[in-house]
């Protein structure tokens, strides 16, 4: 007998087939709209990690990665939107200072969503936010690089890092105002749809009670580098989705064959996400993120190959699968993850 999936994952199944796989060419080429947030607000799947107490459905990591990877497969732009708000949820969990109460209720229940801007931080020694204790509160100077989902986030949650190194995160509304500009939309190779944005920062002031959290930058560290160490769900979602192209063009043997092997170094990553010391046995993690990206690449490649000319339609799933898989090997991205992910490929044509 099988244990039945989790309601939510179900859930996500549900909204991938009848809404986000069959218009993914479409969001792809025109953003991801309104339409597609608002169903995952109606959904639940925003307070899959949030406790029962504040209306969350609190449930396991291994429900939230398995929802992760639907949702990415489906329609990777619409997945980055959303999979933004899960780490502002966390956060809130986890903090005991007023903002708490202010925020985490509409968050886990969809009536707000959240946005990050704080991967700058990990550019640390380099400052490109700073943060200045003033007038009760904190100023913010300077430019957050990357901002996805503008103009669909509610809030963000921004961090900056003061003069004694400390690392402080404070939520914001996600719009224009006194001290915080978007620049235009970006244009990229891949997720163009997800809306992302710098944000210019020139004396933003937030008051004290919108801080969630103050902490030094080792102390942070410690807790962040695991989180990128491990493999992201989406590249799995994405490689699945491009084996399922692959079947469907009649290749079975080929997408069997490479099937078995994602099943196998998923399993592998998801025991290393459950192990009880999240900053041990990095060597293996990054291990096993390597080899995660280079059977995405293959699945993606095989998708793209088997179509032929017919894959590089624009509106084709094999060509952007093999975009979203591209801009998931930088996602998160530090630089122990890119040195290990070259090193990787050096040394798989060192003769």
């Amino acid at each position: 007998m099988t244990t039945p999936p989790h309601p939510l994952v179900s859930t996500a199944r549900s909204l991938a087939d009848s809404l986000l796989a069959p218009h993914a060419a479409r969001v792809d080429q025109e953003g991801v709209p309104t339409g597609h947030i608002e169903a995952i607000r109606r959904s639940g799947l925003l307070g899959v990690s949030a406790p029962q107490e504040y209306g969350g459905a609190g449930a396991p990591d291994a429900v939230a990665r398995e929802i992760m990877e639907i949702l990415a497969g489906a329609c990777c732009s619409t997945w980055f939107v959303q999979t933004q708000h899960h780490t502002p949820v966390k956060l809130l969990a986890q903090s005991e200072l007023p903002v708490r109460e202010r925020l985490l209720r509409p968050l886990a229940s969809g009536e707000l969503l959240a946005g990050i801007a704080f991967a700058h931080v990990r550019a640390f020694p380099r400052v490109p936010v700073r943060a200045t204790a003033e007038r009760g509160g904190w100023r913010f100077d300077g430019t957050v690089p990357w901002y996805t989902g503008w103009g669909l986030n509610d809030v963000m949650l921004l961090a900056g890092v003061s003069d004694a190194d400390e690392i402080v995160f404070a939520f914001t509304e996600a719009r224009e105002q006194p001290g915080l500009r978007p620049s235009p939309p970006m244009r990229l190779a891949a997720l163009t749809a997800a809306r992302t944005v710098s944000l210019d920062l020139d004396g933003l002031w937030l008051p004290g009670e919108s801080v969630v959290l103050r902490t030094p930058h080792e102390k942070f560290a410690l807790v962040d580098r695991p989180r990128n160490t491990n493999a992201s769900p989406a590249v799995f979602g994405v490689a699945y989705a491009a084996l399922d192209v692959l079947e469907e063009a009649g290749e079975t043997e080929t997408a069997r064959a490479l099937r078995g092997h994602l099943d196998e170094v998923r399993r592998q990553v998801y025991a290393l996400a459950e192990h009880p010391v999240p900053h041990e046995r990095v060597e293996e993690r990054l291990a096993l993120k390597t080899r995660s990206y280079d059977l995405m690449r293959a699945a993606t490649t095989a998708a793209i190959v088997a179509g032929g000319g017919r894959a590089m339609a624009v509106t084709g799933t094999a060509q952007r699968l093999a975009r979203e898989g591209m801009f998931l090997l930088v996602q998160g991205q530090t630089a122990e993850v890119r040195r290990a992910h070259l090193d990787a490929l050096a040394a798989s044509w060192a003769v």
